[in-house]
């Protein structure tokens, strides 16, 4: 069986389109955008990329008017597609933002994969990222406390069809997947291309695609951008509706 892609709507979020999407195109417009987890198996293994976000309380206080609805965790989203956490056996996490890790607790018989630069950086984050990484300077407790990881640093082949790739600019230690199909290379790209709009051309710019406007390096997050296009037959952004277009990829 070749490997398939599942992707998986694990709640919305609010945000403001110019600041965290288009990059100062739509400055104060709020938008509300999915938060895509993804399954990818063979037949055989069972691999999960992010494990999507929290639930609505905790969801709200990062972004107002946030919300995961009923039936939306993680493991509720498995179960409509026959999958139980016990069967997931690796967890890759693009980075470690608040809405891509929630629910770690729940994979008792996964290895949690993460690149090194992205772990230390969560671990003693900038303090303008403590609430996005969730530091316990702000008296809450992160997803990832006590979980242990595998690391990487650079590219890495996990399989035969998944490979891990540094796509840094979003934040320090980001990394997209990459997943030979039958059909082409998908490439899971988590926030390293936010939305759908960002794979459309900037006119205003002149240019291919849609810079995305939540970065902590400009340099690198346009880069990234421009590897994971280049790489890619097909793009699966973090948190594009586009994403649900289809049930199962390819």
């Amino acid at each position: 069986m070749s490997a398939k892609i599942y992707p998986i709507n694990t709640g919305f979020i609010r945000l403001d389109k110019g600041l965290y999407i288009t990059g100062g195109v739509g400055y104060g417009q709020e938008v509300e955008v999915p938060t895509s987890s993804f399954l990818v198996t063979d037949g055989t293994e069972k691999i999960l990329i992010d494990t999507g976000m929290s639930d609505t309380r905790r969801a709200d206080w990062h972004h107002p008017g946030s919300y995961q609805p009923e039936g939306f965790r993680i493991d509720e989203k498995l179960a409509k597609l026959g999958v139980t956490p016990e069967e997931i056996g690796a967890v890759i996490f693009t980075h470690l933002h608040w809405d891509h890790c929630a629910n770690t607790g729940l994979f008792k018989n996964a290895t949690f994969w993460v690149h090194q630069k992205e772990l230390d950086f969560a671990l003693d984050p900038h303090v303008l990222y403590y609430k996005s990484y969730e530091s316990e300077n702000l008296n809450v407790e992160a997803p990832f406390k006590d979980v242990t990881f595998e690391t990487v640093d650079g590219e890495y082949q996990y399989n035969d069809f998944i490979t891990m790739f540094p796509t840094p600019g979003h934040c320090p230690g980001h990394q997209s997947v990459a997943v030979e199909t039958e059909r082409g290379v998908y490439v899971i790209a988590g926030d390293a291309v936010f939305a759908d709009q960002n794979l459309e051309p900037d006119k205003h710019r002149n240019l291919p695609f849609t810079p995305m406007g939540r970065y902590v390096n400009v340099f690198e997050m346009f880069e990234s951008m421009e590897k994971i296009i280049d790489r890619a037959d097909v793009v699966l952004t973090g948190h594009g509706q586009g994403v649900y277009e289809q049930e199962v990829y390819p």
